[in-house]
């Protein structure tokens, strides 16, 4: 009788979790399929000017399963651009997740692993860094110091950058990357199925002025102690102190034997530093006990903030692209999905990035195994492009955030 109630229980849990699945709204799922084109325009950005990247249907150089395909850039120094339309939707009163999988199998030094959502209506044809998106959101490098995962809001012409920091791991393998915007003004950011940041879009962006600010009349009161340390009042100077030279002779030098008096002088004793000597007499501090801490202005209704209920809400979404600038190519896209379903969203991840990536990291490793042997044979490393060192110019991130806020760009 127990063994049927458990297997009775096992049965709901799984019921209830084919029904949850079940109704998920998915919105688009790309795996990258025989047909992928289809589905897909690739811009003309850049193409007169030669600067076009070309993409390639592939696997990669090392993955778990050879059949499992995305896209992948494939000359250095270009810019990319591509994109896929599906049915417009709003995320009103619904959890919006952005799911997909990104391996910069090159090293990557400077270019981006992002995905932008976009809404409205664009001609794909000529989609660029100068069309507008709602989110935009990834792993972007350039140099050592400008590493970022992007997590960027777009509201009434604006482009906003998420306040915190996002780590993450930057190999040579595929990573997931998960956006989930709940209704309730919630996130979560995970990769690798993960959670790496969550907060609220009221707090973590500056979509909306603060709800508070300091009130810039308030005034310090007079009797206001914001000094931690005062000098010790009971601390005097020594009787003396300042007779005590800073150096003194050197009572263990003697005079050379060969010294001449009549050419150079009365021989002296050359100057040491003096032990008993402190610096210039400086009264002790002591901790102030009448201390407050530094003084701020107090918390005041901002007159300025007026509540947007909506703020996590993006209309008419219509649109996945990929809109890239890199200085060494060989990032590989997979796995995209946009739907309203957190769980169905880790069920697909389980599916595929959790299927391949032990296998993944065995071929990493065994490529990198032979080409160390390789190296060793000829006593010499290997000429892989990968090490080459390329020209580019490190982009000012935030000057480029400042332009996309005036309409001139929308990368960062």
């Amino acid at each position: 009788m127990a063994t049927l109630t458990k297997l009775s229980v096992i049965a709901i849990v799984i019921s209830m979790s084919l029904f949850l699945l079940a109704t998920a709204d998915v919105y688009f799922e790309e795996r990258f399929d025989d047909g992928w084109e289809d589905r897909w325009i690739k811009s003309d950005w850049k193409k007169s000017e030669n600067m076009s990247g070309e993409w390639n249907h592939t696997a990669g150089k090392w993955s778990g399963d050879p059949l499992d395909k995305g896209i992948q850039t494939t000359q250095d120094l270009k810019y990319y651009a591509i994109s896929a339309e599906f049915p417009e939707f709003n995320n009103k009163d619904k959890t919006l997740v952005f799911q997909f999988s990104v391996k910069h199998e090159q090293k990557l030094n400077c270019g981006g692993g992002y995905m932008k959502l976009i809404n409205g209506t664009i001609n794909q044809q000529v989609f660029d860094s100068d069309t507008p998106y709602s989110i935009m959101f990834g792993p972007d490098i350039c140099g050592e110091n400008n590493k970022k995962v992007h997590v960027i809001l777009s509201r009434n012409g604006k482009n906003n950058q998420i306040k915190k920091e996002i780590s993450y791991t930057i190999d040579q393998l595929t990573h997931l990357y998960t956006l989930i915007i709940r209704s309730d003004a919630t996130y979560n950011i995970l990769i690798d199925n993960e959670l790496k940041q969550s907060g609220s879009l009221y707090s973590d962006w500056d979509i909306l002025p603060p709800r508070q600010i300091r009130d810039p009349d308030a005034k310090k009161p007079e009797d206001w102690e914001d000094r931690e340390f005062i000098a010790d009042e009971n601390d005097s100077k020594p009787e003396g102190y300042d007779n005590i030279p800073s150096e003194i002779p050197d009572q263990n030098a003697r005079k050379p034997e060969d010294w001449n008096t009549e050419e150079k002088g009365e021989w002296k004793a050359p100057m040491i530093p003096n032990p008993e000597y402190k610096g210039p007499w400086k009264q002790k501090k002591i901790r102030n006990p009448n201390y407050k801490g530094k003084w701020k202005a107090p918390m005041i209704d901002n007159p300025e903030f007026v509540d947007d209920p909506d703020i996590y809400v993006y209309p008419n979404l219509r649109y996945v692209g990929i809109e890239l600038w890199q200085v060494r190519a060989g990032t590989l896209f997979d796995n995209i999905l946009i739907c309203d379903d957190p769980e169905y969203a880790k069920k697909v991840a389980e599916e595929t990035w959790g299927e391949i990536k032990y296998a993944e990291k065995a071929e990493f490793e065994k490529a990198e195994k032979l080409k160390k042997e390789e190296e060793n044979k000829l006593g010499t490393p290997l000429n892989d492009d990968d090490d080459e060192e390329l020209d580019y110019e490190e982009p000012d991130w935030e000057a480029k955030l400042k332009e996309d806020d005036e309409g001139k760009h929308d990368e960062l």
